[in-house]
């Protein structure tokens, strides 16, 4: 057999699996992704040495409440237009436009009001009137997003990774201005709402869809009844994403928050990022193939696979590194950060195969097994930060390791065995 011969299987399933949506979308992220990076790395490196390890932590309380309330808004609107049949799909959409506006305009209250209790807490007022800002963002949020994940459900995610770039691109560059104008932390803040209505503005201009009615209630129930869970699974990851902070804030004070926060963004920054492109690909992946389970499995599988191949070396070869890297690029200030640094970017190899797991059982109209998934690993995960939070810092970033390298794996090998164990032909229902 000549060597023409024996390349030419390996090559087509190389061009094959090239040829695949997922592959192909996956590549438009993770290169938004790289750009993405590019900015940001110079955005840190700039903010790590205008900004002190105070305004660190007053920046990462106030993203903090934005990210808890921003959970009131992911009520599974967008995943129930992407997963609709196409049949009630414009009667669905039409809907949740209304139901957009409303959800977003009553999260401004809230999180207007939650400013209050949230600088007694701290004993700081400096964060009322940063966190009423950031409000501000849910009033523009609403335009767009119906027209955001009819793309996605299109599996036009070069669009998305378009509009994202961006959009990130102008708030990086901000930043930085802010920054060595000397804001402090509104240096962060501000950048965040003048950046976003790009985004909305991007989907508009390339998707045609329009609202064909006026203010309705159409589908409001059947898309409760499907996202419901959705703010359940929100909530609990939202706070999972944030107690690490809230714990070190409260009990260890704002400074020693400042370098956790540093650490964790520099990181898990890129890790988190990569994850947040591999799940954004893989939902309308698998959900266009719902109806050929033989298919759905075959594409599941292989997702998986590519999360492998993508995270353990980016992983590992960003933890090795960090000795050297972080003194050299964000001085030797940071340099405190980088045994807690390492420790929390090896968190993030379990974390894909996780959400992996969770767009499976949503795909399957399941979403009910990752909301007690997800409520279990947060009772687990709340009792470990409070036994490392002795050890300070450290003692947290490694709770956060162990919880995550224990529970994570167990919870996908099982979530699998459910879906596909018994061989089935057709969608557990």
């Amino acid at each position: 057999m000549t060597l023409t011969a024996r390349l030419t299987k390996p090559l087509g399933k190389l061009k094959t699996k090239l040829n695949s949506d997922f592959i192909r979308n996956l590549g438009w992220l993770g290169g938004a992704e790289l750009i993405n990076r590019v900015f940001r790395l110079a955005t840190t490196i700039i903010l790590a040495r205008c900004l002190s390890p105070y305004d660190y932590g007053l920046a990462a309380l106030v993203l903090t409440v934005y990210e808890f309330t921003q959970v009131l808004t992911r009520i599974g609107i967008a995943g129930k237009v992407i997963q609709a049949d196409r049949e009630k799909l414009e009667s669905i959409c039409n809907g949740a436009y209304w139901l957009n506006w409303l959800v977003c305009f009553g999260v401004f209250f809230i999180q207007c009001i939650v400013a209050f209790p949230v600088a007694w807490f701290y004993h700081d007022n400096q964060l009322i009137m940063p966190i009423c800002s950031m409000a501000i963002v849910y009033l523009i949020t609403p335009i767009g997003r119906i027209q955001a994940a009819l793309i996605q459900r299109e599996n036009r995610l070069k669009i998305t990774a378009i509009s994202g770039t961006i959009q990130l691109a102008i708030g990086n560059i901000l930043t930085a201005i802010f920054a060595i104008m000397g804001l402090g932390m509104w240096a962060i803040v501000l950048p965040r709402i003048i950046a976003a209505p790009i985004d909305a503005l991007v989907c508009i201009y390339n998707h045609p869809w329009r609202r064909t009615k006026g203010f309705t209630t159409e589908r409001w129930w059947e898309i409760f009844k499907f996202g419901v869970n959705f703010i359940g699974i929100g909530m609990l990851a939202t706070l999972r994403n944030n107690l690490d902070y809230l714990i070190i804030g409260r009990f260890l004070g704002v400074k020693e928050l400042g370098i956790y926060f540093f650490a964790f963004n520099a990181g898990l920054g890129i890790s988190l990022s990569v994850i947040q492109s591999i799940t954004t690909a893989l939902y309308p992946h698998i959900c266009a193939v719902r109806s050929n389970w033989v298919e759905f499995e075959r594409r599941y599988f292989s997702g998986l696979k590519t999360i492998a191949s993508i995270m353990f070396p980016l992983v590992l070869l960003q933890s090795s590194l960090a000795p050297i890297y972080v003194p050299i690029i964000f001085g030797q200030k940071w340099v405190v950060a980088i045994p807690i640094l390492i420790v929390i970017c090896l968190s993030a190899i379990p974390r894909p195969f996780f959400l992996a797991a969770t767009n499976l059982f949503a795909a399957i109209d399941k979403p009910n097994l990752s909301l007690q998934g997800n409520l279990l690993f947060t009772m687990i995960f709340a009792i470990g930060l409070l036994i490392g939070v002795k050890w300070q810092a450290l003692g947290v970033a490694i709770s956060v390791l162990v919880t995550h390298a224990i529970f994570m794996p167990f919870f996908v090998i099982w979530a699998n065995r459910y879906v596909f164990g018994a061989k089935k032909s057709t969608p557990v229902k």
